[in-house]
């Protein structure tokens, strides 16, 4: 058995944590520059499949092997949703919102899964999740506009952003379901790959736009005086800004356990919005700002507040 080495495991967490918060503003300049967000999610997830299959060809082939009945539909879901899914809406809401608001939308996951434990599962929860959950309203509300009685940002991208934290609660509810019972690395193998077909049929890489990553782009924002080429930010977002950060996370697995590597992923939605100050220049305001920060103290309150059950925890990949 390895040795549990907590130290190390915060360490790989905080920096796949860091690796995911610089991706979320190399991704929007991406897309800023005329690549879709269906074409990037295409592009980032082939990319990423690929590498996945040629890692596993050398590190450990037993996770080629393709899983099987209900595993086989279980990695079905995953790869649709809690993959292909994700990243697209993902991608959609840091292109119309405040990056850091993209992500506070999608970390509303963790509170969908403890609803489906309460009302699907039966499972029994303690107090603390229903003052969370008002907590995270409330503050959902304020970040937005609702409270003033009007949306404050783009309705698309605030749709994209929910459809997000959906398809996140449905990867944590797949991988409870039994995604758990197998290897990490050929859960992250075969969901890239059940994506990877999906994209492809939706936007096949072969029958992208002549030129569509040739040329430079703006770094935008406060660096909008750097121009780097097109085809290096997209090779950024798909090895340091997805290989990397899910293969530190899951050697963090090793050593901390998935519950404690999830609460620390909690950071990205603040490094995001820090990142979006000092990148983009976005100023959320006063009353957004403490709706964001209410948001995230009721997602920690409500998180913490789910019994706990016998059910393996999930291999998690944090992060869009």
């Amino acid at each position: 058995m390895t040795h549990r080495r907590p130290g190390l495991g915060y360490a790989l967490v905080g920096l796949g944590a860091l690796l995911f918060i610089i991706n979320a503003g190399v991704s929007r300049v991406v897309l800023r520059s005329g690549v879709s967000a269906l074409e990037l999610t295409t592009i980032r997830i082939t990319g990423t499949a690929v590498v996945l299959l040629l890692g596993a060809s050398v590190l450990d082939r037993t996770a080629l092997r393709p899983p099987t009945g209900r595993l086989a539909l279980l990695l079905l879901l995953h790869g649709l949703v809690g993959v292909a899914a994700l990243q697209w809406t993902y991608f959609v809401a840091i292109d119309r919102l405040p990056v850091g608001l993209a992500l506070l939308l999608e970390y509303q996951a963790p509170l969908l899964v403890v609803l489906w434990a309460r009302f699907v599962q039966h499972e029994a929860v303690r107090r603390r999740v229903w003052l969370g959950l008002g907590l995270a309203l409330v503050g959902l509300s304020m970040a937005t506009g609702l409270l003033s009685g009007q949306l404050a940002f783009d309705p698309l991208g605030l749709l994209a952003g929910l459809a997000a934290a959906v398809c996140f609660a449905t990867y944590f509810l797949v991988g409870e379901h039994g995604v758990a019972e197998i290897a990490p690395l050929r859960v992250v193998l075969w969901s890239f790959w059940v994506a990877t077909v999906a994209m492809n049929v939706a936007s096949p890489v072969w029958a992208l736009p002549p030129g569509l990553l040739e040329g430079d782009t703006s770094l935008l924002g406060r660096l909008a005086g750097v121009v780097v080429p097109v085809a290096l930010l997209v090779c950024w977002v798909v090895v340091p800004g997805t290989l990397v950060p899910f293969g530190v996370e899951i050697m963090a697995l090793r050593h901390l356990p998935a519950a404690t590597v999830t609460m620390v992923a909690m950071l990205e939605p603040i490094g995001v919005a820090a990142l979006g100050w000092v990148w983009f220049g976005e100023e959320l305001g006063l009353v957004a700002g403490v709706g964001c920060a209410l948001v995230l103290v009721g997602i920690i309150a409500a998180q913490t507040g789910r019994a706990p059950h016998p059910t393996p925890e999930p291999p998690h990949l944090a992060g869009p």
